[in-house]
Parts: C-alpha cells; structure tokens; sequence
C-alpha cells in the first residue's frame, strides 16, 4: 500500500494531482489517506507524528512525505526505510524519528528526475512516481547515503509542545506518554493538566491529558474542545511538571 502525509489539505487540488500520479503509475495499489494536516510548514513537528502514526502500517508499506516548505531549492529528496517500511520525501529532518526510533535504517538519495518537474509541486512530479516505482517493486531509483548523514542529533527524543490538534479540538503532543511519570502534570497555555485514562475521567468540561491510540500524550477536554477551552494551537510549548 502507498500512505499520503502531507501537509497539502483537502480543498484543492494538491492531494487529488498526487492520487491521479499513483493510480497511473501504480494502478490497483490501494492509496491511505493518513495526514493532509500535518503541521503546514513544519518538518519537525510533523516527524513526531509520523514515528507515533507509521508503526500501525505493516512492512511494504511506501509513505510518500511531504512537508516540505523548501521545496525547489538544494535539499535532497530522499527514500529511508525504517524497519521495512518506506518513506518518499524532502531531506528536512522529517524522517528523523522514524529514523532513530528503528531497529534497521537504510537511506537513499533520488537521483531519478521526470521530464516534468515544477518547482514547487515535488510532491506530484518526483515524490509520488518514486513511492509508485518503489511500490510496484521497481527498486529505489537512487544512491546509497549513510543514515546517519541524514540526523538531526539536535532534535529532541520527546518534543515538549502541541504537534496536531485533531477535528474535536484535542491537542496531541511530541511527548510519547509512555516517556513521562504516571503523575506527571502538564503544563500548556498557563493550565496545568493532570492524567487520566479516559475522558469520563473528569467531570464534563475539565481537562486531562491522557495516552492517546498512537501513543502520545494527549490533552483534551470531557465533551469539549481542548484546543478552545484551554486557547491551545499547533506548536505551543508544553512543561512537564
């Protein structure tokens, strides 16, 4: 299967021009949705995302990544698998938590160009038909690079601020909740917010932060929206008290 994370949104035709690339050049495959609000402009936060969302697609499965607001200029395009799995995109930190988060990692530079390649749209012209090639078993159209030319040593193991605020209103953190004491507090946009297991943890209209599907720290709010309630947004820190 081939998995979209983008940061492209659904209006428009940005994820439509890139569903149109793959049923051409890799017909019959199934194509999953996974993120088209992934933090817009933003490769960090969304890497953390992506190591707490990738784990649930099996082996074989081929990401195409973008986010990626350098796109036209000298970074690299790059392939990573990551414990099977494949990952198509911008050489922008982006596949940094996958990376060392895996058991085995190998990276590729892209060296294979289309006739056609805009400057601004890689995701269309030069993402999208390297994650079809590579998922219809064509190979990676690339040179070896060392993984470890790709790290971002810099970068957090567990990144204490919002990554991904969801439809109802609930902000998911870079903080793995499996990281943190069991009575850790956090702290986010002045309220301090203790754990529970479950929403109907607290009366309705209180916050708790919680361990979400995926793994991560979460805060919500019992039948309300966390991100209006508590004036939460994508990229505020978050403190672990």
């Amino acid at each position: 299967m081939i998995v979209l994370f983008t940061d492209f949104g659904l209006n428009g035709p940005y994820i439509g021009q890139v569903k149109a690339v793959l049923a051409r050049e890799a017909p019959g495959l199934p194509v999953i949705d996974l993120f088209a609000d992934a933090p817009v402009f933003d490769p960090q936060l969304s890497a953390y995302l992506l190591a707490a969302y990738a784990g649930e697609f099996p082996a074989g499965s081929v990401f195409v990544c973008v986010v990626d607001p350098g796109v036209g200029t000298e970074r690299r395009p790059l392939v990573v698998e990551a414990d099977g799995r494949r990952f198509v995109g911008p050489d922008n930190g982006l596949f940094e938590l996958v990376r060392r988060r895996a058991e085995t990692v190998q990276a590729w530079t892209i060296d294979w160009r289309p006739a056609r390649l805009s400057a601004s749209f890689h995701g269309r012209d030069l993402f999208a038909p390297v994650a079809a090639q590579i998922a219809t078993g064509k190979g990676v159209p690339g040179s070896p690079v060392d993984p470890a030319a790709i790290a971002r040593p810099d970068w957090p193991d567990e990144l204490a601020r919002i990554v991904y605020v969801d439809v109802y209103g609930n902000a998911m953190t870079g903080l793995r909740a499996s990281a943190l004491p069991e009575d850790a507090v956090l702290r986010v946009g002045g309220t301090a917010v203790r754990r529970g297991r479950t929403f109907a943890d607290v009366p309705a209209g209180q916050a708790l932060w919680y361990e979400n599907s995926n793994g991560l720290a979460e805060i919500a709010v019992n039948r309300g929206r966390a991100d209006r309630d508590l004036t939460l947004a994508v990229g505020m820190p978050v403190d672990v008290l």
